[in-house]
């Protein structure tokens, strides 16, 4: 089943997370959608210092919008701002340097927010894979920790492709029965958020979402037309949603695995959440597989077997941007999945990944009890 699973994610991938499939998809695309302006609304974007993140905030800012961008590192923010600022000519740009790694941070940041901002919008962009088991200061297994309890994600979904691609080949099987160490890995998302330490000189390790976003729920209910975007991936298609084992003690590691494993958390919990404050539009998303100075630097040999046939930025941020601005998204119903402007399934075919109501509540049990003990 996890082979066929891959296959399918492959072959779906190839087909559809490219640039051609975006090329493809656009050719539906309604151009007045993102017709709009969006003075006086706000905007809280993680993970905006490069790639999605970045070119979401320069079109919310190019509209009028007022961004937020949530930073851990002070230069690189501070470039970024000035880069949105000059494509924009929006002065309405604003840096809070916060470290989402750390839980009881993130509860400060909020309380400080939430006295001084309004918040309309919430976009949670931006992750991170630790390929080997570590433990925070606060002794949470790293990945789950930054891509679930709290969380904000970017599409690293194309690291779990391409150990997938090795994998089918044989080759990461062999590394793991030689029991070779794994090099240490750069992060896709590597920007201005939140590194872990000992990657400090080459990615980001994003923090955000259930911690962040239960704590901003009743700011954004305040306001008008509130909405919740967390950029997912399509690594979670071959993840059924495991509880048993959230913090990855009990199986043998695999970062590619676990961080699949969370991003099937985060599907999840936008689901459920929905359900739960209907008041809020909540809605994840899939952006492709996007051509970043990231992807280029940390993954060498994934970006030479896609080459041109990566997304660009632009095409990753365009479904991100459709759903924090443009009405027609907002007339589709809280909670779904969406690709190219338009809602998709969380599963993959015959794949057996749904999960049921009983795991799912388990699931939000756990992440409210471990939120409550760093409040």
């Amino acid at each position: 089943m996890f082979l066929y699973r891959n296959a399918a994610w492959f072959a779906k991938g190839l087909r559809e997370y490219t640039k051609s499939g975006y090329e493809s998809a656009s050719k539906d695309f309604v151009p007045d959608d993102l017709e709009v302006q969006v003075p006086g609304r706000a905007f809280l974007v993680t993970g905006g210092n490069s790639g999605i993140g970045k070119a979401t905030a320069i079109e919310i800012a190019k509209r009028g919008g007022t961004v937020h961008l949530a930073c851990r590192d002070p230069e690189r923010a501070a470039g970024a701002k000035g880069e949105i600022i000059r494509e924009s000519g929006n002065q309405n740009i604003f840096l809070h340097i916060v470290d989402l790694s750390e839980p009881k941070k993130i509860w400060k940041f909020v309380e400080n927010f939430k006295q001084e901002h309004k918040l309309h919008v919430l976009i949670n962009n931006a992750g991170c894979m630790v390929n080997e088991r570590e433990l925070t200061e606060d002794g949470l297994e790293k990945n789950f920790a930054t891509n679930t309890l709290v969380w904000a994600s970017l599409p690293l979904h194309t690291r779990g492709f391409e150990a997938a691609f090795f994998q089918s080949r044989g080759e990461e099987n062999t590394r793991l029965k030689k029991k070779q160490p794994s090099k240490p890995q750069r992060h896709v998302a590597r920007p201005h958020l939140w590194l872990w330490e000992s990657r400090a000189r080459e990615g980001g390790c994003t923090s955000g979402v259930y911690i962040l976003t239960t704590a901003l729920i009743p700011v954004l209910e305040k306001e008008h037309d509130p909405r919740v975007i967390t950029v997912s991936s399509g690594g979670m298609l071959v993840q059924k949603l495991n509880t048993s084992d959230l913090q990855s003690e009990r199986a043998a590691f695999n970062g590619t695995m676990v961080y699949a494993q969370n991003k099937r958390q985060q599907v999840v919990l936008t689901e459920r959440w929905a359900q739960m404050h209907p008041a809020i539009h909540f809605s994840s998303v899939h952006p492709g597989w996007v051509d970043t100075p990231a992807v280029r630097l940390s993954m060498p040999g994934f970006h030479a077997r896609l080459g041109d046939r990566l997304r660009s930025a632009a095409q990753g941020a365009d479904t991100v941007l459709w759903l924090a601005v443009s009405p027609a998204a907002a007339a589709h119903p809280s909670g779904l999945f969406f690709q190219d402007r338009k809602p998709v399934s969380r599963h993959l075919p015959l794949a057996r990944t749904s999960s049921s109501p009983a795991e799912e509540e388990k699931l939000i049990e756990i992440l409210e009890q471990l939120a409550q003990r760093f409040k």
